[in-house]
């Protein structure tokens, strides 16, 4: 671990933040607009499965921003020394279901610092633990893995943003969503989160600045779409959720939201095979 690192755990290492919000009932039907049909069927005063990614958001005045739409660093974040932000993955624990009307408060945690060194360059690793608790205790548990790139370089901006080489052939799924992730829903989806990470909806910067194919599909939204498919495929919702990022979706393609037979894994995947995100679960409570 080099000086750089050493500093940053030293600093930042167990410091929390805590927040407050609501699952308010416009929320709740903002979220359903934004995913409906592809929800999982719960009860009438339950709020939907993945609307805590809505909550208590990180909050910043436009002159706190960095050049990517996100607060700058070094307010509840490290700062690290690159500048690209992507969600790598993460684990969920569900204790209790939330319920429209909860008052929720988050705590936010940075549990791990780790540089890397990846085929693509430099990688830094921010792992952030969040907790939920409504009134009634304990409702949601997380662990979720930043990670940070370097600076698309001129001359080779798409290729170091380009899925991997997709599969020849389709893995066989239990059941399947099909999704067409267009820019409209990705900026509706930004709006409900608060997120402005230009990634997603200013195409001009997705494209040129950060090298992507087109505007880049949201990790979490991902992660709400198959967190909800495995909730469907029974009686009991997912206890443990875990999942990590493969590749970006790029929006107006095609994707499909696919289970496995075995009823634990799953994943998106794009034209041609690709796959985006994977999952995984342990099944919980009714």
């Amino acid at each position: 671990m080099d000086t750089t690192q050493q500093d940053l755990s030293a600093q930042w290492h167990g410091r929390q933040t805590e927040s407050i919000d609501v699952v308010s009932e416009r929320l709740v039907e903002s979220f359903c607009a934004v995913f409906e049909p592809h929800l999982a069927p719960l009860p009438a005063d339950t709020a939907p499965l993945g609307i805590h990614w809505c909550l208590s958001p990180a909050i910043a005045g436009m002159r706190q921003l960095g050049a990517d739409g996100h607060p700058a660093k070094n307010l509840s974040l490290p700062p690290v020394p690159l500048p690209r932000r992507m969600w790598a993955g993460g684990e969920l624990q569900v204790h209790d279901h939330l319920r429209v009307g909860d008052k929720v408060r988050k705590v936010s945690t940075i549990q791990d610092i780790v540089r890397k060194q990846g085929r693509s360059g430099e990688l830094w690793f921010v792992a952030v633990g969040h907790t939920y608790h409504s009134d009634r205790g304990l409702a949601l548990s997380e662990r979720q893995d930043i990670v940070y790139r370097e600076a698309a370089g001129l001359g080779n901006v798409v290729s170091r943003n380009t899925s991997p080489a997709a599969p020849t052939t389709i893995r066989p799924a239990a059941q399947v969503w099909s999704v067409i992730p267009s820019s409209t829903l990705l900026f509706r989806y930004s709006a409900i989160t608060f997120n402005g990470h230009r990634i997603h909806y200013d195409w001009p910067y997705a494209t040129e600045a950060e090298g992507y194919e087109g505007l880049v599909v949201h990790g979490p939204l991902q992660a709400t779409l198959l967190l909800n498919l495995a909730a469907s495929q029974g009686v009991a919702i997912p206890l443990t959720f875990r999942y990590r990022g493969i590749a970006p979706a790029i929006a107006d393609r095609a994707l499909t939201v696919r289970a496995g037979v075995d009823g634990r894994r799953l994943w998106t995947q794009g034209e041609g095979g690709a796959v985006h995100m994977e999952a995984d679960i342990d099944r919980g409570m009714a």
